[in-house]
């Protein structure tokens, strides 16, 4: 190897460095991008405390742009904090329907109805609306569940497992329900000191 043939890989593994500089660099502004997003989007979803997350949802009688509108801006929200479902009450509006996501595909539920349940499981749930608590909630394993899609049209999906769990939790909370409400005593104890100060701090 020549000197020249020596100098020349030195600065074509600089050139690679500099590449791999820029990628790491452009990952942390993604990640940073993101977090904020995820503030934002955190900061629009009713939390533990607020009176609405305890009120039960009407039926949605009205099929019209307002609840594509809503239904649209729950799924950019539900994906900018990184979860899998949103309800209508976590925004705080009193009606029944909530979105999650599906196989990769967002789908949005409305005046949805659980027509069968079978088996029953239990796992840890967490909750746009509770911060960083996780409880366990035992749910049934498959479940049938009945609904209108946004434009007003029949649907049914028969889900098992994680899906199945989803819908379960959001159905929940169209009822003013929350996971602190279906874990064990000690969980649900445990659960609470955590909660209790950020409530504190939210109603000052």
């Amino acid at each position: 190897m020549s000197e020249h043939d020596h100098d020349h890989d030195h600065d074509h593994e600089h050139e690679h460095g500099d590449e791999h500089d820029g990628e790491h660099e452009a990952d942390e502004a993604a990640d940073a991008e993101h977090l904020v997003r995820k503030r934002i989007a955190l900061s629009q979803i009713r939390q533990y405390g607020d009176p609405v997350l305890r009120m039960p949802a009407g039926a949605v009688e009205s099929f019209d742009d307002e609840l594509v509108r809503v239904a649209d801006r729950m799924i950019d929200l539900m994906h900018d904090a990184d979860g899998v479902g949103l309800a209508a009450t976590q925004v705080g509006i009193l009606r029944r329907f909530f979105v999650f996501s599906h196989e990769g595909v967002d789908r949005v539920l409305v005046n949805p109805v659980i027509t069968r349940r079978s088996g029953a499981e239990e796992d840890e749930e967490g909750c746009l609306s509770l911060g960083t608590v996780r409880v366990p909630v035992e749910r049934q394993v498959e479940v049938t569940i009945q609904a209108k899609d946004v434009n007003g049209d029949d649907m049914e999906l028969q889900l098992e497992g994680m899906p199945a769990r989803v819908v379960q939790h959001e159905l929940d909370h169209l009822d003013g329900v929350l996971i602190i409400d279906r874990t064990d005593t000690a969980s649900r104890k445990e659960a609470m000191a955590q909660l209790r100060p950020r409530f504190q701090l939210a109603s000052r």
